[in-house]
């Protein structure tokens, strides 16, 4: 039976089945209180990991959460990054990990989420300008002064994930991986056989190529599910490690997404799913 709770870094333990907030908008009027009904929502259908970073809306995300949550119940795990920051370019950030940026970008979530320490801390992209040691030193620092609870990494390879291993405990990984976009697979095993938490961005990333589109829709046709639901539900079959974190900006759609979790895939269904790697 697939299990619904895992410990990040050994000790932290949630319900698998998490929610990305990138996509609740932050500005003020109706779309604002529709995102705080989200985020309530999910803490009401039992969401207990929460994600978040310094780059969704430069910091209003963050905001967003405390102004739903706070006081935070019980057991609520809500999880952010560091390590990009905004410029006026096209691409409209910039990797920015020197120890001060870092540091700075934590006090401004600590504050924003109204924390005394973050739970599990995620370095949104590794800085190529900065020495790696140099940055999981910094976090490290933070670790010791317990401003950060557990570390983790994002969008990293296999030999990225080794290096800093040897530097400072990584209690997770969060990379791009779903049915049809299965690039890091070999990140998702680094991080099975080191008991590391992954995970995965955009676990249902649109519309999957049309051999696999139709095979996704047959099982949920079997299941009466969603093809979203089917995603979710053999990502959570896949691997113990997998805590997938949807996102979506209506209730609705969150109920359908938080509802994957009670989905069983068959011995045979969970076959056929597997098999569209080579589709993908």
């Amino acid at each position: 039976m697939t299990a619904t709770t895992f410990r990040i870094g050994g000790d932290l333990s949630v319900r698998r089945l998490g929610f990305g907030a990138m996509r609740l908008p932050a500005g003020p009027g109706e779309a604002r209180e529709a995102s705080l009904q989200v985020a309530r929502r999910a803490v009401e259908l039992g969401v207990t990991l929460i994600d978040t970073a310094h780059m969704y809306g430069w910091g209003a995300n963050e905001e967003l959460l405390a102004e739903a949550l706070h006081p935070y119940a019980d057991g609520l795990l809500i999880a952010t990054k560091v390590g990009i920051v905004r410029t006026d370019s096209a691409e409209g950030w910039k990797h920015d990990a020197r120890p001060d940026a870092l540091r700075d970008q934590v006090e401004q979530a600590l504050r924003r989420l109204r924390v005394e320490r973050i739970e599990l801390l995620q370095l949104h992209r590794i800085d190529p300008g900065t020495p790696l040691a140099d940055q999981l030193g910094a976090l490290r620092e933070l670790q010791a002064e317990g401003k950060v609870g557990r570390i983790g990494l994002s969008e990293v390879t296999v030999t990225e994930l080794d290096r800093a291993r040897e530097i400072v405990d990584i209690a997770s990984v969060q990379n791009r991986y779903s049915l049809v976009d299965r690039e890091h697979e070999p990140v998702l095993a680094a991080c099975e056989a080191a008991g590391i938490a992954f995970l995965p961005w955009r676990p249902v990333a649109g519309e999957a190529p049309g051999g696999a589109a139709a095979e996704i829709a047959a099982v949920a046709s079997e299941l009466d599910a969603t093809p979203a639901q089917v995603s979710l539900a053999w990502l959570l079959d896949r691997s113990p490690v997998i805590l997938p974190i949807p996102g979506t900006g209506r209730v609705a759609h969150l109920e359908e997404n938080v509802a994957a979790a009670d989905l069983r895939l068959t011995p045979a269904q969970r076959d056929r799913l597997d098999r569209l790697s080579g589709q993908a």
